[in-house]
């Protein structure tokens, strides 16, 4: 199973509440309560969101933290990298490094190929969509007939 990171959960999660409001900056403790993530937490995602450049901080009595840029340029992929670091289902697909059989793998390729679809997909899906309205997919009936044929 493919699983991020309760950090990378919560990274979204607190870039979806600044996008709904990209250009006001917004102090820490105000994400945390906004959001209901603890304030420590929220504190080392803003950094770590901060050098990744997905956010700008400002310092002073009206400092605070805002989007780096808006919220279509920014890809779930440049969030999951911030948190997860590289992209990558197999050690293969980040480093020849971390596999013993990688010279002999005639799989290898696939895996890669895997790997960029996947990479892919996540850079299409920008904050922007992240912060649509859910609509639930509306359920299909197949009349049994259909599926004895």
């Amino acid at each position: 199973m493919l699983r991020l990171s309760k950090l990378t959960d919560y990274a979204t999660v607190i870039l979806s509440y600044m996008a709904k409001d990209k250009a006001r900056v917004q102090g820490a403790l105000e994400i945390a309560d906004a959001t209901g993530i603890a304030a420590p937490t929220a504190s080392k995602i803003l950094k770590i969101l901060v050098k990744a450049n997905l956010l700008t901080s400002l310092r002073g009595t009206k400092g605070g933290y805002k989007l780096a840029r808006s919220p279509e340029k920014i890809t779930v992929a440049s969030v999951i990298s911030a948190l997860e670091g590289p992209i990558a289902l197999t050690e293969c697909t980040a480093s020849h490094k971390g596999c013993e059989q990688a010279v002999g793998c005639r799989i290898q390729g696939n895996w890669h190929m895997i790997n960029q679809r996947i990479s892919q997909a996540l850079e299409s899906v920008t904050l922007a969509d992240m912060i649509l309205p859910h609509h639930a997919p509306q359920e299909v009936t197949i009349p049994v007939s259909r599926l004895f044929r």
